[in-house]
């Protein structure tokens, strides 16, 4: 078995497509990581813009928790009817596209590529964050684990989708439970004592207010919190990675992982305002995450602590899943569509679309070393091309709706419109909030992706455009192609091109670049090794064309010469057949010139439709 085979699994074939489709317990695992995971920093992300309100901060956390978790109601119900309505997969882009147009299903697309970029490379941070956290003797090595953890996600998404849902089943429900049981016991002693639960490890202390209540801040912490909600949309881009009845399972584990989220978000806000839970300092000594402490309050440092946070880590780190179960699909639409390179819609060895998973990888490892691993900064960007990608789906299925028409269509019309509004009007706020924070990366990262969608699509229009035909295939014999092929000196190789030469054409022209001040007796030996058995067996001699070489070039003289042939003779093709010496080992090409690669790169780089390039190779097997 090779390694290749080891590290990526053997090659699946098209027949063994179904056999890699998942069900709702992978499928939890495999779409519903980001968002799940965004329970560990969604909450944090709004208390810590509380944090000038000091403890009077905790009486706003609930209220708006409930207002993100309405907006999450809203987006659930809303892709519910996209995943029925589309049960091809393509979420914000396919139905904007298809019911709004063009432009907005790209910029559908683009918001949603350029989210699962930012999502890849802060997941990753974050856990790796958290982990250094736990463990300060690690945090030297910051970018390496993020790094390293980058590479182990990227050669897991390549394996295939059944194989990722079952690595990532184990940490996925860990945390599930972890949670709802420090939930579940928090809850239960805050009833207990009335609302006023006794903390195990007491967080720290509080300090006073020293801002006042203001709408902005409130704005700001909405706007933080709705953080909680990326990656709700990712099921509608991968239902044709579930099984027959896919919509049916494709809405069951959408509605597990909304169900689980809102669990979360709402029993995580009440139990920070019973323990009095304020957020510190993320850049300061004393740092300690919302959850940390919750758990610490709940439980104790105790193994239950541990074996949660471990799960934390875990689901941060590999929150990131999402961006690649997810972002290849997106480009797989648009390249569909002839918006991206073709490419990215073919399916790998592992039937994963492998290319949109490797540049996901790229990107992500760019942006991961240019900010030493530490992302922090890109968290603002998040909501705004998740919300936006929200937007233009509810938006989509409106118009999908008034034209579909049925007995519900008004029903779904009104449901759809509420979830275009709120999710539109958070965008705003989103905007206004985080703009200085970094929301305007997205407003010109997105009209930039855009751009570069047109100029990909124009291009394919412009090779459409020329290289379409309505002419049917001309039959009649035209004139045989003039040949003209390179050769240092007489050899096998050589002898195998010329031979090959005669039998596609009668006028064959031998080039031989001599050089000055250098022995060579390929021209002496001329007539001995080809004219005279050629003329014994009655055929055509090839015309043997000596260039000289001032410089010692050998490349130019001979690529003049075609050109020059094909200029004198231009109704003739010109074949330029070059002979190619293949080694065993990919290792032994260092010691050659590489003349022939480096010919055929020149004549097809500055060549035209009437000159061929012919390679005759001739493998060497005795070593």
């Amino acid at each position: 078995m090779s390694i290749v085979n080891v590290v990526f699994g053997r090659p699946l074939a098209s027949s063994e497509a179904e056999s890699q489709q998942i069900g709702v317990a992978k499928g939890v695992p495999v779409f519903g990581l980001d968002a799940l995971g965004s329970a560990a920093y969604g909450p944090e992300a709004a208390l810590t813009l509380l944090i000038p309100l000091g403890v009077a901060g905790l009486a706003y956390l609930v209220p708006l928790s409930l207002i993100i978790i309405a907006v999450l109601a809203v987006v659930y119900f809303s892709y519910r009817q996209t995943i029925e309505a589309y049960p091809k997969g393509g979420g914000s882009y396919t139905v904007a596209h298809q019911n709004l147009g063009m432009f907005p299903g790209l910029l559908a697309g683009s918001a949603l590529l350029i989210d699962y970029t930012l999502d890849a490379a802060v997941g990753i941070s974050a856990g790796v964050a958290a982990l250094t956290s736990a463990f300060p003797a690690l945090h030297p090595w910051t970018l390496t684990l993020c790094l390293s953890s980058l590479g182990i996600l990227t050669v897991v998404n390549l394996r295939g989708v059944r194989e990722t849902g079952a690595l990532f089943m184990v940490p996925t429900y860990l945390f599930l439970v972890s949670m709802f049981t420090a939930i579940c016991i928090g809850v239960f002693k805050a009833v207990q004592s009335g609302g006023h639960p006794h903390a195990v490890v007491a967080p720290p202390v509080p300090h006073g207010a020293i801002a006042a209540v203001s709408v902005w801040i409130l704005v700001k912490a909405f706007a933080g919190g709705c953080t909680a909600l990326t990656g709700v949309e990712a099921i509608s881009n991968g239902v044709q990675a579930f099984r027959e009845d896919r919509v049916k399972l494709a809405r069951r584990t959408l509605a597990i992982i909304i169900a689980a989220l809102a669990g979360m978000l709402v029993g995580i806000a009440y139990l920070v305002k019973a323990y009095g839970i304020v957020a510190t300092d993320p850049s300061a000594n004393s740092y300690q995450s919302v959850l940390s402490m919750l758990l610490g309050a709940v439980a104790g440092r105790n193994w239950f602590y541990y074996t949660a946070i471990l799960s934390v880590l875990l689901i941060l780190i590999f929150s990131a899943n999402t961006a690649f179960a997810d972002f290849p699909r997106v480009c797989r639409f648009i390249a569909e569509d002839g918006y991206l390179p073709t490419s990215f819609s073919n399916r790998g060895r592992r039937l994963v679309y492998s290319e949109g998973i490797v540049v996901l990888a790229v990107i992500t490892g760019v942006l991961l070393i240019s900010f030493g691993g530490i992302t922090d900064r890109l968290i603002p960007l998040f909501a705004v091309g998740a919300f936006l990608a929200f937007t233009m789906s509810q938006a989509g299925m409106v118009a999908h709706w008034r034209r579909e028409g049925g007995k519900h269509a008004r029903k779904y019309m009104i449901i759809n419109g509420i979830g275009a509004c709120a999710t539109g009007i958070t965008v705003l706020i989103v905007v206004m909030a985080k703009f200085r924070e970094g929301a305007w990366i997205t407003l010109i990262a997105i009209p930039a992706l855009l751009l570069l969608m047109y100029r990909v699509h124009r291009h394919y229009q412009k090779v459409n455009q020329e290289t379409k035909s309505d002419t049917p295939l001309d039959v009649m014999q035209g004139k045989k192609p003039l040949i003209v092929i390179a050769i240092t000196q007489w050899s096998l190789v050589s002898r195998q091109a010329l031979s090959f030469a005669m039998n596609l054409s009668d006028e064959i022209k031998v080039v031989h670049v001599r050089q000055e001040d250098t022995k060579d007796d390929f021209c002496d030996t001329w007539h001995e090794n080809v004219v005279a058995p050629i003329a014994h067996a009655q055929a055509c001699v090839p015309e043997l064309i000596e260039l000289s070489s001032p410089f010692r070039f050998v490349i130019q003289p001979i690529t003049q010469y075609v050109f020059k042939l094909a200029e004198d003779h231009p109704d003739r093709r010109v074949i330029a057949l070059i002979p190619e010496l293949i080694e065993k080992r990919w290792y032994y090409y260092f010691l050659h010139t590489q003349r022939a690669t480096l010919l055929k790169t020149e004549l097809l780089v500055q060549g035209n439709d009437r000159i061929s390039v012919l390679n005759v190779p001739f493998y060497l097997t005795g070593r």
